[in-house]
């Protein structure tokens, strides 16, 4: 519980309206997006600025209160949720975008901006944003960041990381850091910036970023791909990368949630596929048409059972937008979705479908896969009712067969979600104890005190 005196402190720093301690309001806020997962915080505030967040901080350094900050809460390990109660530190009014620099192709915004709303932005001024995570829509440049997020651009353009510049961001200690910033080469001193990317809201709150900014590319050629068998499916992939083409985007479906995908949007879908590859390359004209041709190419000689173009921009703009509904679509047919984030070398990628697939069979569950085939990023999706004990165990038993897999494989457990609460004993199978120890020492020498959102990425037997 929070002490009246400290509920003070915060209204005083904040104001009244931007400090939340109504439990009802509190329910919601101690959910992400991972099924199964939940904890109440003891009071939310909601900073506008990185002063207020540097206050807030330091009430709880002072009172020795765990604090967790959190987005939209789009994410999908737990990363988020206030597992030892305390101060949630939403950020979410931090959304503004502060500068778009044309001169140096830089971008500068508050931490709760919306990443779709930045993409419009700089659009409207002739420039691109690459990283377009699924949860484009709602989720924000900070927690973004801080699961160094993905999306179907990935192939090309890389992810989330690539694209960030400089951070500004709170301590555990309260202490306001700036690191990075728009330089476009910059080796004064230890990497800061990227060890804060990714670690999870571990580390550091960030409240400030500088991303880098691209020209557009002048032309794209979107195509859908049908199989009748997945693992061609995945053997087109790994042949398309051979050709040394690198598309801006090739996602995949599998049957399941193909049709799920055109219960919900009804674009003509062929029920009946195994699998679909969207897949677009973008550039020069000249370039795309040349790669295009190339593409056609490859899928008819891996046994594509039908290539299709798409009309013009408008239909490309359905196809991707069909390919962002896959979970909405899922989460429609049963009532819990159990969403992981199995990544592994792209000449695995058949296998890895043969796999999901016998293991869904082994278990007795429904399971859709989408995901980033281009970059091996798969989205195993089981449609399962987290009210049914037994059907539970089974799904957690086909995640732990299937990540066992992978790691053999040479892939890793998580290529955009993050650790969080969801993954922490599958991240020790990885990165073994060694790489534990090592990531600890880097915890407690930024949170000695273990305050800033505990619980996360370590299994309570190596906290």
């Amino acid at each position: 519980m929070i002490s009246a005196t400290v509920a003070q402190q915060l209204i005083d720093k904040l104001g009244k309206e931007n400090v939340i301690a109504e439990k009802e309001d509190l329910l919601v806020l101690g959910y992400d997006s991972t099924p199964g997962l939940h904890a109440m915080p003891d009071v939310v505030v909601y900073p506008t600025d990185s002063e207020q967040v540097q206050a807030v901080v330091e009430i709880a350094r002072d009172n020795k209160i765990p604090f967790t900050p959190r987005g939209s809460g789009t994410g999908l390990s737990g990363g988020s949720i206030p597992v030892n109660g305390g101060i949630v530190i939403c950020l979410n009014k931090l959304n503004k975008i502060l500068e778009i620099d044309e001169e140096n192709l830089t971008a500068t915004c508050q931490a709760g901006v919306v990443t779709l709303d930045l993409f419009n932005a700089v659009a409207e001024k002739g420039l691109f944003y690459p990283p377009d995570p699924g949860s484009q829509k709602i989720s924000t440049l900070g927690g973004n960041v801080m699961e160094d997020a993905g999306g179907l651009r990935g192939l090309k353009y890389g992810v989330t990381r690539d694209y960030v510049m400089g951070l500004k961001c709170v301590l555990p200690d309260g202490t306001l850091l700036d690191t990075g910033g728009k330089s476009v080469k910059d080796v004064a001193g230890y990497a800061f910036k990227d060890l804060l990317i990714g670690s999870e809201g571990t580390l550091a709150i960030i409240t400030e970023l500088t991303v880098k900014l691209i020209p557009p590319p002048q032309d794209k050629r979107t195509f859908l791909a049908y199989f009748k068998n997945i693992r061609t499916a995945g053997e087109a992939v790994s042949k398309i990368i051979a050709a040394k083409i690198i598309p801006s985007t090739m996602e995949i479906m599998d049957k399941a949630t193909i049709n799920c995908v055109e219960d919900y949007v009804k674009i003509g879908l062929p029920r009946e596929m195994a699998a679909l590859l969207l897949i677009e390359v973008d550039g020069h004209p000249a370039v795309v048409a040349e790669e295009a041709a190339e593409v056609e190419k490859v899928l008819k000689a891996v046994g594509a059972d039908d290539v299709q173009m798409a009309k013009d921009a408008e239909h490309a703009g359905e196809l991707a937008a069909a390919r962002r509904t896959a979970l909405s679509a899922l989460a429609r047919v049963s009532p819990t979705t159990l969403l992981e984030d199995a990544t592994v070398p792209r000449s695995m990628l058949a296998n890895t479908f043969d796999l999901i697939e016998k293991l869904a069979e082994k278990y007795k569950l429904t399971v859709g896969t989408f995901g980033h085939a281009g970059d091996g990023n798969l989205h195993p999706t089981v449609l399962c009712d987290e009210r049914n004990e037994d059907e539970m165990k089974r799904a957690h038993a086909f995640y732990d067969e299937l990540y066992e897999q992978v790691l053999e494989w040479g892939g890793t457990v998580s290529g955009e979600h993050g650790i969080g609460i969801a993954k922490k004993g599958y991240l020790a199978k990885q990165i073994g104890p060694g790489g534990v120890a090592v990531m600890k020492r880097i915890k407690r020498s930024f949170d000695p005190d273990g305050l800033l959102n505990p619980g996360k990425i370590f299994a309570d037997d190596q906290e």
